[in-house]
C-alpha cells in the first residue's frame, strides 16, 4: 500500500492524466507554502509579486522535469537556456531566498512523480517555519535602528548624547561621523537598539534639546551589522 502511494506516479511514458496530476499538485502545494508565508510574514512587509511566484514556481519546475525526462541532451539544452536568464532583483530576506529553495524543492518532487513525498516535505517544513516563527525564535528583544543627528560645527559630539543613549537603549555604537552644508553641519549616525520601555518621542526631544533642535531621524536597520 506505501509503495502505491509514496510510489511515482510517472511511467515510462509521459500521459495527459500524469503531466496533469503533478502540475495541479505542484499548483495546491504552492498555494499551502505561499499561505504559510503570509502567515510567517504578518504584520511584516513582502511583496505581493513574490507571494504569486511561490505558486506558480513549483508548477514551472515540475513541467520542466516532465518535459526533460530522461533525455540528456535536454537537460543540457534547458540548463543553456537558463543560464541566460538574469533576475531583476534577488530577494533581500534570507527566509525569503529559503521559500524559494523550499519551493524548487517541491517542484521538482511533482515533476519526478512523487506527490505524497512532495506533500509531507511540504506540510512538515510548513509547519516547522510556523512553530519557529509562533515561538520567535533567534528573534532579537528590540529591532535594529539608525538614528541620525545633525548638530553645528562648533559642538564638540564627542559623549555629547552618551547619557541620553545609555538611559533608553540597550545598545547603542557610533557608526559614522560626516560633514554637511559645506563643513556648517555635522552628521551623526549611530545603530541603536531601544529598550522595550523606552518612549521614542520623548526619547528624540532630549536629542533635539541637546542639538540645537536641527534634523534627527530614526529608522528601522534592514540588516544588523553587529550580528545581534
Amino acid at each position: 500500500m506505501s509503495d502505491i502511494i509514496f510510489g511515482s506516479t510517472i511511467g515510462d511514458t509521459l500521459t495527459i492524466a500524469s503531466m496533469l496530476g503533478s502540475l495541479f499538485a505542484a499548483l495546491g502545494l504552492g498555494l499551502f507554502i505561499s499561505a504559510m508565508y503570509l502567515v510567517t510574514h504578518r504584520g511584516e512587509s513582502y511583496s505581493s509579486s513574490f507571494v504569486i511566484t511561490l505558486i506558480m514556481l513549483p508548477a514551472i519546475i515540475s513541467v520542466i522535469i516532465l518535459l526533460i525526462g530522461n533525455n540528456v541532451a535536454r537537460a543540457f539544452s534547458l540548463a543553456g537556456a537558463f543560464s541566460l536568464v538574469r533576475f531583476r532583483s534577488a530577494p533581500g530576506d534570507p527566509k525569503d531566498i529559503a521559500y524559494v529553495f523550499f519551493t524548487l524543492g517541491v517542484g521538482l518532487g511533482c515533476g519526478l512523480g512523487y506527490l505524497a513525498y512532495s506533500a509531507v516535505f511540504a506540510v512538515v517544513l510548513c509547519l516547522m517555519m510556523l512553530l519557529l516563527t509562533k515561538v520567535r525564535f533567534a528573534r532579537q528583544k528590540s529591532d535594529p535602528m539608525q538614528l541620525k543627528i545633525t548638530i553645528p560645527e562648533n559642538m564638540n559630539y564627542s559623549g555629547l548624547f552618551d547619557d541620553i543613549l545609555n538611559k533608553s537603549t540597550e545598545k547603542w555604537t557610533l557608526r559614522k561621523v560626516k560633514t554637511s552644508d559645506f563643513g556648517t553641519l555635522f552628521e551623526l549616525v549611530y545603530s541603536i537598539r531601544l529598550r522595550k520601555d523606552a518612549d521614542q518621542k520623548s526619547f528624540l526631544d532630549e536629542l533635539r534639546c541637546r542639538n540645537g533642535n536641527l534634523n534627527i531621524s530614526l529608522t528601522l536597520q534592514e540588516n544588523d551589522e553587529n550580528g545581534g
